[in-house]
C-alpha cells in the first residue's frame, strides 16, 4: 500500500499532470467538442490534451500513462484514438489519505 501511495505521489508531482487532472474535472468547459467520443462519458481525446498542454502527442502520452498507471485516469480506446477521464473514486481516496495522514 505504501508503494502505491508513493507511485501516485510521483504521478502527481508534475505541474502538467496536475493541469491535466484539473482540466478533466470540467471537460466540456476546457476542451472543444469531439467528433468521436463523448467528453463526459468517454473522456477527452489525447490529441486535445497534447494541444492544450502545448506538447507533442508522445510527451502527452507519457504524462497520461503515468496518471493511468497510478489509477487517477481511465483510458478508453475509440477507433484509433485514446480518450481519458478522471477516476473520481481513486482521486477521492488519495485526497482522503493525504488529509488523514499528513
Amino acid at each position: 500500500m505504501e508503494e502505491d501511495f508513493v507511485f501516485v505521489a510521483n504521478a502527481l508531482a508534475h505541474e502538467k499532470r496536475l493541469r491535466i487532472l484539473e482540466w478533466l474535472k470540467d471537460p466540456v468547459g476546457n476542451f472543444p467538442p469531439q467528433v468521436d467520443g463523448d467528453l463526459i462519458k468517454d473522456g477527452v481525446c489525447s490529441m486535445y490534451i497534447a494541444d492544450k498542454l502545448e506538447v507533442s502527442p508522445p510527451t502527452a502520452s507519457q504524462h497520461l500513462a503515468l496518471l493511468r498507471d497510478a489509477g487517477l485516469v481511465k483510458a478508453t480506446r475509440i477507433k484509433k484514438f485514446t480518450f481519458y477521464k478522471r477516476e473520481e473514486a481513486a482521486i477521492a481516496a488519495i485526497a482522503k489519505r493525504i488529509k488523514n495522514e499528513l
